[in-house]
């Protein structure tokens, strides 16, 4: 599996802000950056002061003088601002994730992960913020959910920034799978009926597939994402698939399971390029990029790097991925995201 290293990429000198940063992801992403790199600030940018302080206790400053420990919420155009000041990389991570909370509370989503977005870009291009890349969702594809509807709008803000910006900052976006063992993932919630000696596994509908990436692989995907960048793609990895079933055999082998039926907003299967995305798709080595639709993109550095258009009709999709995770690969991540 790739697994997207970014040996070019320099963020040694510079200013980082990370919004969402106590999340699985921003805490992933904290440590790589601190091991590899000097930057001169790093900031988490998030809206929960518990998580920043349990946070500050495994990155404290006094170890790791460049960290910063921003209380601010995305829905807040003038503290994201003045987070922002003088930083020249923001990674996007913040938003409203859980799909039945958001159908329940759909103008909480809304103001989180839509009107959040605009708050960043807005921000980015008031305060001279180089480069900006968002995290996406493969929620965001042709999405049945309103966190997926969310994240898809979300998505035509970051690329459409780039007209606003003239140049300065770039804006991309990075969409991938589900991340093994994040606290949004089906792992965990296994892992504790198993602990819980529970007599089953619930299985929503045994033909359930997903894309599967590491947090590891996540991050290091951003970072050469980041690398690349010209502003306006997203960035969509090549990572592998699994049954939900073939998850919980390896999860718990003398387990049964128990169908409970598709959630309100799931999917039987995540796709994170449509057969209408295909026609500007490029396909690289270890990942796939969505064109903007600008008069002024550039699409000769890619080619160039050896980049190819995708086929007419193609489509990412978790049940016709020809990559699929073996029992013993499955097993391998889930001891990976325990480490």
């Amino acid at each position: 599996m790739h697994m997207f290293d970014a040996p070019t990429v320099d963020l040694n000198n510079k200013n980082v802000l990370i919004t969402g940063g106590t999340g699985s992801f921003g805490q992933a992403f904290v440590r790589m950056v601190l091991l590899r790199f000097k930057p001169h600030k790093l900031i988490v940018f998030s809206r929960d002061e518990l998580k920043q302080y349990e946070m500050a206790q495994v990155f404290p400053d006094t170890t790791y003088p460049c960290m910063r420990y921003f209380i601010g919420d995305v829905r807040d155009a003038d503290r994201l601002e003045m987070a922002m000041r003088d930083v020249d990389i923001v990674i996007h991570a913040a938003a409203l994730k859980h799909v039945p909370a958001a159908e329940y509370n759909p103008f909480e989503c809304i103001r989180t992960n839509v009107h959040g977005a605009e708050n960043v870009v807005m921000a980015a291009i008031r305060s001279g913020v180089s480069k900006v890349v968002a995290l996406s969702t493969d929620k965001a594809a042709n999405p049945a959910n309103l966190y997926g509807a969310s994240k898809l709008a979300s998505d035509k803000i970051f690329v459409a920034a780039n007209n606003l910006s003239s140049g300065h900052p770039h804006f991309s976006v990075v969409r991938y799978g589900n991340v093994m063992g994040s606290r949004g993932s089906v792992v965990p919630f296994f892992r504790r009926l198993i602990k819980e000696s529970a007599d089953s596994l619930p299985i929503t509908d045994p033909r359930m597939t997903r894309f599967w990436i590491s947090i590891e692989q996540g991050v290091n995907f951003v970072l050469s994402s980041l690398e690349m960048m010209q502003g306006g793609e997203i960035f969509v990895p090549k990572i592998p698939s699994t049954k939900i079933t073939e998850l919980a055999n390896v999860m718990a082998p003398r387990l049964p399971h128990r169908v409970v039926g598709i959630r309100p907003g799931e999917k039987l299967h995540e796709v994170m390029i449509t057969e209408d995305d295909a026609r500007a798709t490029l396909e690289l080595a270890d990942r796939y990029l969505i064109q903007p639709w600008f008069n002024s993109w550039d699409k000769a550095p890619y080619l160039a790097a050896g980049a190819k258009p995708v086929a007419d009709g193609f489509r990412y999709s978790s049940d016709t991925n020809p990559a699929w995770l073996k029992d013993d690969e499955i097993a391998r991540m889930l001891e990976l995201s325990q480490a």
